[in-house]
Parts: structure tokens; sequence; C-alpha cells
């Protein structure tokens, strides 16, 4: 298991729903995927579970993974979140 504390900068558009796009990246990993913000922690592979966090720009996040390809998992959902 591995985790990460991401400092989230990617604006929400018009269009798309971050934690939308957030939930498609974490559901292309086998591993199992958490997120954490204000001590709630939710399945990053469930929409509902995302979107009752709340996050906002500028906010710090928690992401663990659990698995055989935990680490990629994180990093490609690090590269997402910290886009700008």
């Amino acid at each position: 298991m591995i985790s990460r504390t991401i400092n989230v900068s990617i604006e929400e558009s018009r269009n798309v729903r971050p934690e939308a796009v957030l939930v498609q990246v974490a559901s292309k990993y086998e591993c199992h995927i958490d997120v954490e913000y204000d001590n709630k922690k939710v399945n990053a592979k469930s929409i509902i579970g995302m979107m009752s966090l709340g996050i906002f720009p500028g906010e710090m996040v928690t992401v663990y993974a659990d698995g055989i390809d935990e680490t990629t998992a994180v990093n490609d959902i690090e590269k997402y979140l910290s886009s700008k």
C-alpha cells in the first residue's frame, strides 16, 4: 500500500466535473484506490463518493492505493489533479 498527499490545482470546467474524470482515471487500474479529504475517505472509483468530498482547487487530498499497479495509479492521479 502506498499513499501520497497531493495539492489539487485542476480547475472545474463548464463541460466536465474534475471528479468524473478522476473516477475515469482511477478506474483504469486494478488496485483499490481511496481519496481522503477533510477526514472523509471514499473509493476513488465511485462517482457518488468522489462528488461527496467537495474538493476545490488549492485543497490537499491524500490518495491511497493498494494492489499490483498502485504506484502507476497514484502517479497518474497526481498528474491529473496537479494539471492546470
